[in-house]
């Protein structure tokens, strides 16, 4: 007699070339991840010979039930980690029948700006740290921590080691590996200042890219959580009080900044973002006002400046990128809900196409 677990891991290569293609889409709030899954005669890569495919938008707030069919455009293709084998998860974004993007569709936008010429001639690079907090799934409390009571004070849980500071530790490795399994250019995994709390970095990718595989690692993380029986939060800053926010900094770089000379390029940059500070706070995230307070290393939400090494600036410059004159620089501002989407392009669209 099988087992279930016998039959979750069957090797369907043994008895058919058909696949699954788990397709995967973002709902109505901008943060809630869906998918489906679907069967294929066969293997597939390239992900313009994958059908579309349509889901009930009434369902997922993105269209009203009198009218509610969203088609689904299959536009990258990641391993599967949970199936394995030839079958595949698949980012999508969303239109309407009539071949419109919906209104949440933000990687049309993005795609947009990084097919213009000015902005992909500087291949731009991105490397986003995304943290996250673990939370057990009955009271919706930090993981390691006391039902209804707080650990020690923050200090010792950073990339900390033992059973009474790191929390959680078998469901951030089997992200990290289902992550580089599935192909995603995940670089690194570390604990973060808060206990229960976590960060993983996807890149360095470029252009479009960055978002898909920030979106597809969201997805292999809530599934994991899922299947683990704890939950995952995003929330900017899950607990108030005297302990750290969780963000998404980005890591940015163009040709021209990776260049001779590229420093004074980022510092054009950098001025560039300055000018269109409020425009970017309210596009990094919901709820970002509750982390950016100028404690904890943020800078204050309504205050922009940046600095070479400091971790309370709005805009950070790695030491080396200035003694070498060329390199990158870190976007501290973008919350852990922000859409990489919308954060990616609007980084190139200000400091490449000059946006005012």
């Amino acid at each position: 007699m099988s087992l279930l677990t016998d039959l979750i891991n069957l090797n369907l290569s043994e008895s058919t070339e058909k696949i699954i293609a788990e397709y995967v889409w973002i709902g109505g709030s901008g943060m809630d991840l869906r998918s489906k899954a679907r069967t294929l005669d066969g293997p597939v890569k390239d992900p313009s010979k994958l059908p579309k495919w349509n889901y009930d938008g009434s369902s997922t707030g993105q269209a009203p039930g009198e009218d509610s069919e969203v088609i689904l455009y299959p536009q990258a293709i990641f391993r599967d980690p949970f199936r394995r084998g030839n079958n595949i998860l698949v980012i999508c974004d969303a239109y309407t029948p009539a071949g419109e993007p919906i209104p949440t569709n933000n990687r049309y936008n993005a795609a947009k700006i990084f097919s213009n010429h000015d902005v992909a001639k500087e291949v731009p690079w991105y490397g986003i740290e995304q943290e996250y907090t673990l939370l057990q799934k009955e009271v919706k409390w930090p993981l390691g921590w006391p039902v209804g009571g707080y650990p020690g004070p923050q200090g010792p849980y950073y990339c900390g080691i033992g059973a009474d500071k790191a929390f959680g530790r078998d469901i951030v490795d089997a992200h990290y590996k289902a992550c580089l399994y599935a192909g995603v250019n995940i670089s690194g995994i570390n604990g973060e200042v808060m206990p229960g709390q976590w960060e993983f970095q996807v890149g360095p990718s470029v252009g479009i890219s960055a978002g898909d595989e920030l979106w597809i690692a969201r997805y292999i993380l809530e599934r994991i959580t899922e299947i683990a029986g704890v939950v995952v939060s995003f929330d900017p800053k899950p607990i108030e009080g005297d302990w750290n926010g969780a963000g998404a900094h980005t890591n940015y770089s163009t040709k021209s900044m990776r260049e001779e000379g590229g420093y004074e390029i980022i510092k054009k940059a950098i001025e560039k973002l300055g000018l269109r500070h409020k425009e970017h706070i309210a596009a990094y995230g919901e709820g970002n006002e509750r982390r950016l307070t100028g404690k904890h290393e943020t800078a204050d939400i309504n205050t922009f400046k940046w600095g070479v090494a400091n971790r309370g600036a709005s805009i950070r410059v790695g030491r080396d990128t200035e003694k070498e004159g060329k390199g990158y620089f870190e976007d501290r501002r973008p919350a852990s809900n922000m859409d990489p989407y919308v954060v990616t392009s609007m980084i190139a669209e200000t400091t490449i196409l000059g946006k005012n």
